[in-house]
């Protein structure tokens, strides 16, 4: 997703286009009065296209930007899936794009032409890393998508045109250049047009541009039945490939999971994820690979843009019948010896009401986990209760909820098991200050020394971090088992940072800490000053878990920087 702010005017564009579509006669968005059940799109096909798009990052440079070698070889691999699932595909230069390079566009031969429902996603990357999330997530649910339509091979009542744009993260450019193209009468075929844009963030939140419109309604049923609650998509507005179509007058909408702006304290309630943390971390970052994706989100928006096509564009006949399952509230915490409960409901999507046996897997030992009643008619709901025994594992886990009729439906839920008896309290670091050896930290070769170059803050050894004034990474971590029931769980190290760079502007080197995979803070060349200073962050949100706490240190290729921790401590009471 490119970096925008829209302008005053913008809004009362998009304000007057939301307008325009509400006050219009049913467009693609209304649903079929018999619709077939649409697929369930495979999670695990969608990361293997991911992971290939990672693969081709790698190989050319570390990221995909639109013009480059990166970019060429996510189309030909895109192009190459396309033709061989039978679609009519073709690629179209953008000679007015910052980077000339291609559009991607593949239409399926079936269904009326002049009847198109249009689902596009950006292909291209930052400079600054592979763009797997930002916006590999939506180009491969896209493509699975595609084919999954392919291989089923329905009856058609509109056309369906799949879309990969270039040039979207210099300013819109190759999606711009598509409905530039496009005459009156190609324009008014397209009866809605939809934009996935950051589909899988690690934190991420359910949100669909131009909630209330009737374009939306197919995407926001789906995630409706699945009890998300979704919001509209204020942060995207304006800045992804939907807003090149809503200027030339087409209805859009579309699912985002969240760029850098942070997630309320409301919405970690409702979805879960970290209060306060941006929804992507690693938002046009190097970090920006697959391990950058939340599986569940990646799931839930490729299972929506399924039902969206079926509904919009698959002919309609005697349905299949269907369901889905959702559980509220999606989390709950505990305590060894205690219970809690839920509400599992579930929903007939298509065909007749039917029988859902209800089941679920995934819970930690000495934890159970029943439903009354065990099995419900579709459009009924029944209370789960999860019961933890006297010697339960604590931790936090996830806990998969399963429906099983005709199809099986799944749901997850959130599970944080606590100890009993209070809080025992103490400094939980082994090994603070690094002078008893190694043990039980983990880090790169030399990183734990007592060189005389830089200075411990106290005794002899510390922890030194780059400082090679050359390409170089170094990493530092520990386990660490966080107990529940305390009041204040607080971590502290000291820092010092050295370097030889000269800006005073420009984040050459960098210090990254994260606790799993949440990062708390990034210090770079510019934090050097003399001397040591203490860093805290609270970890109240780590109660009952084991994490990770890890500190990796990057510099570039010239001019060292030096990151020094010593004295490491996680005080909880």
């Amino acid at each position: 997703m490119r970096r925008r702010t829209p302008t005053a005017g913008l809004a009362l564009a998009l304000f007057a286009a939301v307008t325009a579509t509400l006050a219009a006669p049913a467009p693609a968005g209304a649903a079929p009065a018999l619709a077939a059940a649409a697929p369930d799109i495979s999670v695990t096909n969608v990361q293997a296209h991911l992971t290939q798009l990672n693969m081709i990052a790698s190989s050319n440079g570390g990221n995909r930007r639109a013009g480059s070698a990166g970019y060429t070889a996510s189309v030909a691999y895109v192009k190459a899936k396309l033709q061989a699932a039978g679609y009519t595909v073709s690629e179209q230069i953008c000679t007015t794009c910052t980077y000339r390079s291609n559009n991607l566009i593949a239409e399926w031969p079936q269904g009326p032409a002049d009847q198109v429902v249009m689902f596009g996603a950006h292909l291209d990357s930052v400079s600054a890393g592979p763009g797997i999330n930002d916006n590999g997530s939506g180009s491969a649910t896209l493509l699975e998508n595609a084919l999954v339509l392919a291989s089923q091979n329905p009856s058609m009542t509109k056309r369906v045109r799949f879309a990969w744009w270039t040039d979207e993260e210099q300013g819109l450019n190759g999606s711009e250049f598509y409905v530039n193209s496009l005459s009156a009468t190609q324009k008014s075929a397209i009866k809605g047009y939809y934009n996935f844009d950051m589909v899988g963030s690690t934190n991420g939140g359910y949100f669909i541009n131009r909630l209330t419109s009737t374009t939306a309604a197919p995407l926001k049923a789906y995630w409706d039945s699945l009890n998300l609650q979704p919001e509209e998509n204020v942060e995207g507005q304006g800045r992804s490939d939907d807003y090149s179509f809503q200027q030339a007058g087409i209805p859009t909408s579309g699912y985002a999971a969240g760029a850098s702006a942070r997630k309320t304290t409301a919405q970690a309630s409702k979805w879960g994820g970290t209060a306060n943390s941006a929804y992507d971390s690693c938002y046009h970052r190097s970090c920006d690979t697959t391990a950058n994706v939340s599986a569940t989100v990646l799931n839930r928006s490729a299972d929506g843009v399924a039902y969206a096509i079926w509904q919009l564009a698959v002919g309609g006949g005697t349905p299949t019948n269907d369901f889905s399952v959702a559980v509220s509230p999606t989390s709950g915490s505990v305590a060894r010896g205690g219970s809690t409960t839920a509400t599992v409901s579930t929903a007939t999507t298509s065909g007749s009401a039917q029988t859902v046996s209800l089941s679920a897997t995934g819970a930690p030992s000495g934890v159970t986990v029943s439903f009354s009643p065990s099995s419900v008619t579709s459009g009924g709901s029944a209370t789960m209760t999860v019961s933890a025994s006297a010697t339960a594992t604590t931790g936090t886990f996830t806990i998969t909820v399963t429906g099983t009729g005709s199809v099986a439906r799944t749901t997850g839920y959130t599970l944080t098991v606590t100890g009993t008896g209070g809080c025992a309290g103490g400094q939980l670091i082994g090994n603070s200050s690094f002078e008893s050896g190694s043990t039980p930290w983990t880090a790169t070769s030399g990183v734990i020394t007592n060189s005389s170059s830089q200075a411990a803050r106290t005794g002899s050894y510390k922890a030194w971090l780059d400082g090679y004034g050359s390409t170089h990474t170094d990493t530092l971590s520990q386990s660490v088992s966080i107990p529940a029931g305390c009041a204040s769980y607080t971590l502290s190290f000291w820092l010092h940072v050295d370097t030889a760079e000269t800006t005073t502007s420009t984040a050459y080197d960098r210090l990254t800490v994260q606790v799993g995979t949440t990062t708390l803070a990034t210090y770079s060349n510019l934090n050097a000053a003399s001397g040591y200073a203490q860093r805290s962050f609270n970890l109240a949100a780590y109660a009952g878990q084991t994490v990770t706490l890890k500190w990796t240190g990057t510099e570039d290729s010239s001019l060292q920087t030096s990151f020094v921790v010593d004295d490491v401590t996680l005080q909880v009471g």
